[in-house]
């Protein structure tokens, strides 16, 4: 009822009575004076006069009718919210024509505040739906679409992200959930002018940041998502932070893929998403490679980082994660950075520093068939008859040779291997099928060898001109010039005239002395590793390679090679020699051992297999420079291989070398007794050194003999193995090289151990009893700080760890044997172990309860299923594929014989009362009481 009639209807009563009001009133409102239900409000008494009651009573029935009608109305508007909803989660095809309809019944609704209320009870249900369904995530879809194009009139999204920052910080997790759901939607959907309040946007920032450490995964998801529109703000820098501080930490791969899209192109995100790319999970890797792609061009990455991302990419495992990372290198780096240009991309990559990754990037765009040849283009452009010169050419080549750019030459030398490979195989296809297949296999590989034709230089003579000016050209060629001598393959050397041109120039080639220079004291300093032929083992490779091609006769290679080292080895036997001299003759000889298939091929040459060990190898390894040793000690290890029985002054000279040499020395030295025992067993070596050690002994062994390095006086009277593993016990052997960070000689000893325990069964000269020494001693390795830096010692010990306790019973029984051992090396404090600093203390207990867990990791998994043997009786090999279950250990080889071994430790311990100290204490409380 409206004042103004309450007010008219109080005079009518004044003037002529209430009795003649009853009278004139419909018969449903003749009824006695209801009691007020607001009547302290209002102080209606009892003596108060009866038209204000009337007044009243009539005031209190219009505002119920109003509730009334509000309630309908806002049940009504419920409804229609309710069906246009339950139509948009039908299909993604009707939101717009939904969204037209919300948006004119929010016109049309009374007042905006009836609307939000109808419109937040009515989604109120999806923040108690649990489950992920296509329909929710479209009711959320339209939901957020509807309150992004609401923005622009009224204040409708402030109420809405108010009411989902509420449902943000609920205690349901569904409700949080669903809240950053719809707030992550709003967010990317809205436009870059949307009117929100700087309040309401702080408000929804800081909610998010919370929720990014929500314990729910898929919460920090969508809140990572809301704040990825902010991420690139100067203003919210600690977003950015606070993303690079939780993607370490995460351990939901959904939320690390959703960090690593939302992070910003920059110098401080770049190495953070390509560390992604080692991710275990195939989708956070995939993920890294889409970001790369779409937000760092090829510019703003250094090389390194290019080359670590395509040798990564290129090379995983997972098929879809080498696709995204190709589709990288072809859109993005080849199209629109080099316009297709193969050899403009391999500028980018410098060749020369990473080969191998350029060389797969080739591989792959050639499979792809993304290299198309020019017309004309070919080697043959390199060699023009005119004797015409461009400016900046090098002096020393010939007029009718244009040396080849590092690019280039990796480039031609990867077309002609692929046109070969592709050649080879469709004929192999040709010569396998019939008919009419086989004549377009015959025809595909044919054309294949003409466009090879066209490519290689026309003769081998032009060939071998184009070679030599490369050579003669300088080390600024010298990377171009091994590609092209790695093409020598393609060519045909059965013309007499063709291998005697080949020939001369292998001889020549390999007389040239090595490079050299002197340093700042005036010494002379040899250029390379000083270990190949060439200083290069990749030059080395291609050089052997080239000559083995020309003198493909049997022996014919050795044949050459040693009439060249017997004109070198003149002035070394004659100790007229200088130190590049040796160098030299040391660098050929090396060559040829490596490459040779026995010493009988050695038999009647210039220099016979005794002359080249007494006269050169020999009298090298005693050299005072020690690169000539070094040199010389490979190539003991290299000639040891190649006889029949290794001879007993060579094993002499490699045992004196490994205890009383250098460290550089001691490394080349452990690496060829560590070959020549795998290679003829440890019993075998001792043999030939006559030692006096008894067979019965050394099958009872528990323990390595202890060896005295310091005493250098006397000869060791101890096995060879023995004497290796007592280099553990050299602490000066534990740092590498400042010149290789991945050598020294416990790098090389923990992966030759490695190697003898994998394959134990090839060496029954070594006692069982010994086995779990050695183990002990390499998980001791494993978790030191000594193998911390050595990377390759460690991908060797993690691959042996994995497959060792899967193999055999007899190996999960020689893990059980070794805990004890292992734990009493790794605990400060005990059986003499050094301690330290309270922190120091802390760490290394800390570690050996971490390899505590990991042996026991190792006595716990399953053993592989070995397949049938094959027919062949010679092997002895075992092809591991599917891992049994089911198979019953004994009962020493599983956890029960552990926990045995922990008890008769805990006896043996506590009998022992002079040793309980502290540290014993912790010990014993650690290892021995758990169950």
């Amino acid at each position: 009822m409206e004042l103004q009639d309450i007010n008219a209807l109080s005079m009518y009563v004044s003037r002529n009575g209430p009795n003649k009001l009853k009278r004139q009133l419909p018969l449903k409102f003749k009824t006695k004076t209801p009691r007020l239900r607001f009547r302290s409000e209002f102080r209606i008494h009892s003596h108060t006069p009866f038209h204000i009651h009337f007044i009243f009573t009539m005031a209190v029935r219009e505002e119920r009718v109003t509730e009334e009608n509000d309630a309908e109305e806002a049940k009504r508007l419920m409804l229609k919210i309710a069906a246009i909803l339950d139509e948009a989660r039908t299909s993604y095809a009707t939101h717009n024509r939904k969204l037209k309809e919300l948006s004119l019944l929010r016109s049309k609704s009374s007042s905006h505040s009836h609307f939000f209320s109808g419109f937040s009870k009515t989604i109120t249900p999806l923040f108690d739906f649990q489950r992920r369904l296509a329909s929710a995530d479209r009711i959320v879809s339209f939901v957020s679409a509807f309150a992004a194009t609401a923005a622009a009139s009224g204040d409708f999204l402030d109420h809405f992200l108010k009411f989902l920052l509420a449902a943000a910080a609920a205690s349901n997790k569904t409700a949080r959930f669903r809240a950053c759901q719809i707030v992550s939607e709003i967010i990317l959907r809205l436009p870059d002018d949307a009117e929100v309040s700087n309040e309401i946007w702080d408000e929804v920032i800081e909610w998010m940041k919370v929720r990014v450490r929500d314990k729910i995964p898929v919460v920090r998801t969508f809140a990572v998502r809301a704040l990825s529109r902010f991420v690139n703000d100067s203003v919210n820098s600690d977003i950015l932070d606070l993303f690079l501080e939780v993607l370490p930490l995460e351990q939901n791969a959904d939320v690390r893929k959703m960090i690593v899209l939302s992070l910003p192109p920059s110098s401080a995100t770049s190495q953070v998403i390509i560390d992604c790319t080692l991710d275990v999970s195939e989708s956070v890797r995939k993920a890294a490679y889409c970001v790369l792609a779409n937000k760092f061009p090829l510019q703003s990455l250094s090389i390194k980082l290019r080359t670590v991302i395509l040798r990564r990419g290129l090379a995983d495992r997972s098929v879809a994660v080498s696709k995204e990372c190709f589709k990288l290198l072809k859109d993005e780096w080849l199209m629109k950075c080099c316009n297709g240009d193969p050899i403009e991309l391999l500028k980018y990559l410098d060749v020369e520093t990473y080969e191998s990754v350029s060389e797969s990037v080739m591989e792959a765009l050639l499979k792809a068939g993304l290299v198309e040849l020019q017309n004309g283009a070919s080697i043959q452009q390199y060699i023009s008859s005119n004797g015409d010169r461009t400016e900046g050419d090098s002096v020393h080549c010939p007029p009718s040779i244009q040396p080849m750019e590092a690019e280039a030459a990796l480039y031609w030398r990867t077309v002609c291997k692929h046109l070969q490979s592709e050649a080879h195989a469709k004929g192999s296809d040709a010569a396998a099928t019939m008919g009419t297949e086989a004549e377009v296999y015959a025809a595909e590989a044919s054309d294949k060898n003409d466009l090879l034709e066209k490519i290689l230089p026309a003769t081998v003579g032009e060939y071998i001109e184009l070679v030599r000016a490369h050579t003669n050209a300088g080390s600024n060629h010298r990377f171009a010039c091994r590609q092209l001598l790695l093409l020598g393959a393609m060519f045909d050397f059965s013309d007499v005239t063709n291998r005697k041109t080949a020939g001369a120039f292998l001889h020549e080639l390999m007389c040239k002395p090595p490079e050299h220079e002197d340093d700042d004291e005036g010494n002379i300093v040899v250029l390379g590793d000083g270990l190949s032929f060439g200083g290069d083992n990749d030059w080395a490779e291609a050089v052997a390679s080239l000559a083995r091609k020309v003198h493909a006769a049997p022996g014919e290679f050795e044949e050459v090679i040693l009439a060249i080292i017997e004109e070198l080895a003149q002035p070394c036997r004659e100790r007229t020699a200088d130190y590049v001299q040796w160098m030299h003759c040391l660098s050929l000889t090396g060559l040829l051992l490596k490459n040779a298939k026995s010493l009988r091929f050695l038999q009647g040459k210039a220099i016979g297999p005794d002359e080249l060990l007494q006269s050169l190898l020999l009298p090298g390894a005693k050299q005072s420079h020690l690169d000539v040793q070094r040199i010389a000690i490979r190539c003991l290890g290299l000639f040891g291989l190649l006889e029949r029985k290794p001879s007993a002054e060579l094993l002499k000279q490699l045992r004196i070398s490994y205890i009383k040499g250098p460290h550089s020395i001691s490394i080349e030295a452990c690496k060829a007794l560590i070959d020549l025992v795998m290679w003829y067993g440890p019993q075998e070596v001792d043999k030939m050194l006559n030692l006096s050690i008894p067979c019965q002994l050394n099958s009872e062994k528990t323990t390595f003999s202890p060896v005295n390095f310091s005493d250098s006086e006397r000869e060791l009277d101890v096995g060879t193995l023995d004497i290796l593993y007592g280099g553990f016990e050299n602490d000066d052997w534990a740092s590498p090289l400042p010149s290789n960070e991945d050598e020294c000689v416990h790098a090389i000893l923990g992966e030759g151990f490695a190697k003898i325990l994998l394959l134990s069964n090839n060496y029954p000269s070594i006692p069982a009893s010994l086995h779990p020494v050695i183990l002990s001693k390499l998980i001791y390795l494993y978790f030191s700080d000594v193998s911390e830096h050595l990377h390759r010692l460690k991908q060797c010990l993690s691959v042996f760890f994995e497959l060792y306790p899967c193999l055999s019973a007899n190996h999960k029984s020689c893990i059980t044997k070794s805990f004890i051992p292992a734990m009493r090396s790794m605990w400060p404090g005990i059986f003499g172990n050094s301690s330290g600093s309270t922190f120091m203390v802390s760490q290394m207990r800390k570690r050996a309860v971490q390899a505590s867990r990991f042996m026991l990791q190792m006595v716990q998994i399953p053993l592989y299923a070995k397949e049938i043997q094959p027919d062949c009786e010679n092997t002895n090999t075992e092809h591991p594929q599917v891992i049994d279950s089911c198979v019953e250990l004994p009962f020493e080889c599983g956890e029960e014989g552990l926990a045995l071994r922990l008890a008769v430790e805990n006896t043996c311990f506590a009998s022992i009362s002079d040793i309980r100290t502290r540290a014993s204490k912790i010990y014993e409380e650690t290892f021995m009481s758990r169950d």
